[in-house]
Order: structure tokens, then sequence, then C-alpha cells
């Protein structure tokens, strides 16, 4: 069969059993989540990304490590990162039209750096970061993980933060297409509904998406269904990710689904679907790679079951593999050698990059 590895996984602990191991190596998986239960310090981390990358080089090792109350590793050295909207705030303190907004850019910068980096020196390929997400003041699971509430701040500063990971070697995913900010609902744990009109959000939302067109490396949508544009969530709908992301605002890299174990993934077209069914809805509709997280907690039963439920859905013809895809996939891997821990702590890159960062 064609080439294609759309699955990204999780595992359960600090280091890899016999099971993981397994799941790994199956052609389907084509990259891992890490959480904060799998972090006890540096030394076991970054053994830990060494000893996936001795079963498969291609392998895709991700985390979500945005800065503030969405970084998964606080401890034994790493940063702590300011959240977004402490960019967005610096940017304003002359109202953004003099000095602020430029050092709010070079702030943004070396957040990007520092974050990818630290992630890098431990083995980490890639972050889903940076959030699109405009800070419209409803959204308590956005909130301050928005750079702002102006579409064009938001595109500046990400794209400040996006040349900060690239120097650092690290690709980027903007999230959450074609935004999360507007509605009060939590798509973890519920199915948020966006009733605006496909103009409004094009207008205001979407922009930093056309604007971020040629930087970005990836992009996964929200949980969010938008009624008056499609009855399905945008990470499940052509419409959203093959006419609009990508036809009608240019977008050519990855498409991640977000979590498939989120509330607003498990109810699609009025009906409740199984992870397999979701996986295959969203490859259909456009993703590339699709996420199921904290699910390989126990025996990872649910984990089995979507590696197996995917490959008989593909023999039957229900999905099909695109070497587009995994071609995308493998775009994302970092560049260059990164530099080790102890080099990374006097290099004078990294040294400046801590005097800028927002307290």
């Amino acid at each position: 069969m064609t080439s294609h590895a759309p699955l990204i996984i999780d595992i359960a602990g600090l280091e890899l059993t016999a099971a993981d191991r397994k799941r790994l190596m199956h052609p389907l998986v084509g990259g891992m989540i890490l959480f904060a239960r799998n972090w006890k310090d540096r030394r076991q981390l970054t053994a830990l990304t060494a000893e996936i990358k001795s079963l498969r080089e291609d392998l895709l090792i991700c985390v979500d490590h945005e800065g503030g109350r969405v970084q998964r590793f606080r401890t034994d050295g790493f940063t702590h990162l300011p959240p977004m909207r402490s960019l967005g705030e610096l940017w304003m303190r002359d109202g953004g039209k003099g000095t602020s907004a430029l050092m709010a850019t070079n702030a943004a910068t070396a957040a990007g750096y520092v974050l990818g980096a630290e992630l890098r020196a431990c083995g980490v390929d890639l972050s889903f970061t940076p959030v699109l997400d405009l800070d419209w003041g409803a959204s308590g699971v956005i909130g301050d993980r928005a750079f702002h509430g102006d579409a064009r701040i938001v595109t500046l500063l990400a794209k400040s933060l996006m040349h900060g990971l690239l120097r650092a070697g690290m690709a980027n995913c903007g999230k959450h297409f074609p935004g999360h900010g507007f509605v009060k609902a939590d798509s973890h744990t519920d199915i948020p509904i966006d009733n605006r009109s496909l103009t409004a959000i094009l207008k205001d939302d979407a922009v930093p998406y056309g604007g971020l067109s040629t930087s970005l490396s990836s992009v996964m949508p929200a949980h969010v269904i938008y009624p008056k544009v499609d009855a399905r969530p945008a990470g499940f709908s052509s419409k959203w990710l093959d006419d609009i992301l990508r036809a009608q605002l240019g977008f050519g890299g990855a498409i991640f689904s977000d979590d498939l174990s989120m509330a607003g993934a498990r109810l699609i077209d009025g009906r409740e679907v199984s992870y397999t069914d979701a996986a295959v809805a969203a490859l259909n509709a456009g993703c590339d790679m699709v996420l199921l997280c904290n699910q390989s907690v126990g025996e990872g039963k649910p984990v089995d079951e979507l590696i197996a439920g995917l490959a008989a859905a593909q023999l039957k013809g229900a999905w099909r593999a695109r070497p587009a895809s995994d071609a995308r996939r493998l775009a994302l891997l970092p560049v260059g050698q990164p530099l080790a821990w102890d080099d990374l702590m006097t290099s004078p890159d990294y040294i400046q990059a801590l005097t800028l960062l927002p307290a």
C-alpha cells in the first residue's frame, strides 16, 4: 500500500513499554505527542526521545508547549515562558504606535527561539504553537493563550514567534482554524457552535491564516461547528480544509486534527462516532494526520482499536493513503543539529533571547 502514516498517539509513562514499541513501529503511526506525565527531568526526557528515534527516525515527536498555562515541561532548567497575551500587552504599551510594537515582535522571536531550542535540546521535534485564535474575551479555554483580539497584531506576533522557532530549526503549527476564540464552550468537554457567517469569520478570525499562508508549516483546525458554513466541525469538513484553508487562503502545509478524544470530535452529523470513524472522517475531509491523546493510560485498548480500525478501513477503501500527506509530515521534522543543553545555556543567542522575554 502507498506510504501514509497519519496517526499521532501517546504513551502512558516515563519510558517505552513493549506495547508502546509495537504501536510506534506500526506503519500507520507517524508520530507521538508528549504530556506532563511523560516528564521527570531533562535526562529522562532526552533518553525517552532517543529511544523513540532508535525505533524509527521518521517518527515526529510533538508536544503542546506554548508558554503560560500550556507548557508541559517546567522544571530542571526549562524556562517558564510567558503566556502569549503578555506579548500583545507589550505591543499595546504605547498604543501600538511606537517602539512597543517593535519590542513585542522582538520578544516574540526570542520566545520562539527559547521554546524551540530548549525542546530540541531534549529531542522534541515540534510544538503545537502558535495559537492564532483571537481573544474576544469570551473563551476560557483560549483566554491568555491568544496574543490579542486584533487579527493584524496576532498575525505579526505569530510571524515573529515562528521566526524564532525557525532559528531553532523547528517548524510550527497554527491553531485552531478558523478560530476558537469567539465561542465560550470548551471543545475538550463540549461541542462549541459559532453562528457567525463565513464573511464575518474570514474578516476577523481567519485573517492570520491567510496572512501567514506562506509561513505556516502546519495547521490544526478547531473542533467547533460553524453551521452557516458546514454542519460538521471544521476538522471534519472538506469545505473548511480543502475549499477554504487550502484553495481560498493558499495554505500548502500539513493539517493535524485536534485530539479525537475531545467531546467536540465525538459527534459528527448528529451521531456519536468511534475513534476510527472520527479518524476516517478527518482524513477524508483533508487532514494529513490525526491525534488520539490520553488513551494509552492503562492497557491502551483505545489506541490499539484505532490502529486496527484504521488499517481495516483502509483495506475496505473507506480512506485512501496519500503520499503527499506523508511528505508534509516528514517536512515537519527539524532542520539541522540542535545545540546540546549545556552548549545552549552558554550560547550568546540564547542568553540574549532570555533578556528579551516579557516578565
